[in-house]
């Protein structure tokens, strides 16, 4: 059986209400589809047509909320997904929004991932951006791409100037240089770029 057994109204958006199926959440919905397509509580519907109703009704509103949502700074397709999704649309009204949205070329992982290794780059290392690309929902390929920009001296001087900064005020022993150089692991700097930034200011003991 898919029964409605409730609807609600959203607490942020008093145009939208919720619609349960069998005592699940199932979608959002504007009030005027909800009024438009008769659904209430008792009414028996199949997921597919609560889905075709969404989809005719919202693909433009929600298409609207992606762009106003990517407006103030760059999205990955993942995080739009993820917007999209958590404000109850159902995936066919998902997928419409972020093909349009590619359409347009507002939505690029490939872009995404240039422009966030340029804007990282002097603070972290490359293990560490491939991390969180990969948490950002970014395609290996496009990893790998964005990453081929960021050459080894770029890497050497961002890890020497973090270097630097963390040695201010420090001792230079070899205690603080095991410490030095966990930091600079931890920023994601390879072990190679590590040791070359530390030689600047020492040789460590590995041991």
């Amino acid at each position: 059986m898919n029964e409605i057994t409730a609807i609600t109204p959203q607490i942020k958006d008093k145009t939208r209400c919720n619609v349960y199926v069998d005592g699940r959440f199932c979608c959002g919905l504007t009030l005027e589809a909800t009024v438009k397509n008769r659904l209430k509580v008792g009414v028996i519907v199949t997921e597919e047509r609560l889905a075709e109703i969404q989809l005719e009704s919202e693909k433009n509103t929600a298409f609207d909320k992606a762009l106003a949502h990517i407006s103030a700074t760059r999205k990955t397709e993942k995080q739009v997904r993820s917007f999209l999704s958590g404000k109850g649309y159902l995936p066919a009204v998902v997928d419409y929004a972020v093909e349009k949205l590619r359409s347009y070329n507002f939505l690029n992982d490939g872009e995404y991932a240039e422009a966030y290794v340029e804007s990282v780059a002097k603070r972290k290392g490359g293990r560490l951006i491939r991390m969180e690309l990969r948490g950002k929902g970014i395609a290996e390929d496009e990893i790998d791409a964005a990453l081929d920009t960021l050459d080894g001296e770029t890497e050497l001087a961002a890890a020497t100037a973090i270097l630097q900064k963390y040695m201010r005020g420090k001792v230079c022993d070899q205690v603080t240089l095991q410490k030095a150089y966990r930091h600079l692991m931890g920023k994601g700097f390879d072990y190679e770029t590590a040791k070359a930034a530390l030689a600047t200011l020492g040789e460590l003991d590995e041991d």
